[in-house]
C-alpha cells in the first residue's frame, strides 16, 4: 500500500539545511529515486488554513511504494549520510500515512 511521509520542519540553521538539500537534489536517483520515492511538495511558504502550525517554516510531502520502501530509504547509508545536515539544521515532526485504499 503506498504511504506518504508529511514532514514538517522548523529551519534554525539554513547553512546546514542548504547542504544537505543541494546533496539531495545531486544525488536524488542514487539516494531517493531507487526506492521507488517521489518528492511530491516542498513549501517554504505554506499557507496555515486552520490551527496553529507553530514555530515550522517548511512542509516536505513524499510518497512511497510502502511502509517497507519508506524504511529501507530512512536506513539506507546514502541518505544517512547527507541527513547528517538536515538533523543538524532543522529540527522536524515526521508523520507516515497510509494511502487511502483504492476502489
Amino acid at each position: 500500500m503506498t504511504v506518504y511521509v508529511v514532514t514538517q520542519l522548523r529551519i534554525h540553521d539554513a547553512e546546514l539545511y542548504g547542504r544537505y538539500m543541494q546533496a539531495f537534489i545531486a544525488r536524488y536517483a542514487e539516494v531517493f529515486g531507487k526506492f521507488g520515492g517521489k518528492l511530491l511538495a516542498a513549501d517554504d511558504t505554506p499557507r496555515v488554513l486552520e490551527g496553529d502550525w507553530g514555530a515550522h517554516n517548511k512542509v516536505v510531502l513524499m510518497e512511497f511504494p510502502d511502509a517497507g520502501a519508506f524504511k529501507a530509504w530512512a536506513t539506507s547509508p546514502e541518505y544517512n549520510e547527507i541527513a547528517t545536515d538536515r538533523k543538524a539544521g532543522a529540527e522536524a515532526i515526521v508523520l507516515l500515512v497510509k494511502g487511502a485504499p483504492r476502489a
